[in-house]
C-alpha cells in the first residue's frame, strides 16, 4: 500500500504538487507558531537568500558579486 502511494507521489508529473503541498504545510505551521507577519518576514529572508545564492552560483565568486552590488557604477 505505502509503496504504491510513494510510487505515485514520486512520478515526474507530481513533483511540483508535492513541493507545493510541502511548502504550504511548512508555512502554515510557521504562521500558526509565530504569526503571519513573522512568517512573511521569514519567507522574504528565504527568498532573498535564494536570489543571492543563485547569483553566486551564476557568477562563481562571492567577492565579485559583492563588489558589483556595492559599486554600482
Amino acid at each position: 500500500m505505502w509503496e504504491s502511494l510513494l510510487g505515485v507521489l514520486l512520478e515526474p508529473g507530481n513533483r511540483g504538487k508535492i513541493l507545493g503541498v510541502t511548502l504550504g504545510l511548512f508555512f502554515g505551521i510557521l504562521a500558526a507558531i509565530f504569526g503571519i507577519w513573522k512568517t512573511l518576514f521569514i519567507a522574504i529572508c528565504i527568498f532573498i537568500g535564494y536570489i543571492i545564492g543563485k547569483r553566486i552560483d551564476e557568477q562563481g565568486d562571492f567577492r565579485n558579486l559583492l563588489d558589483k552590488m556595492i559599486n554600482r557604477d
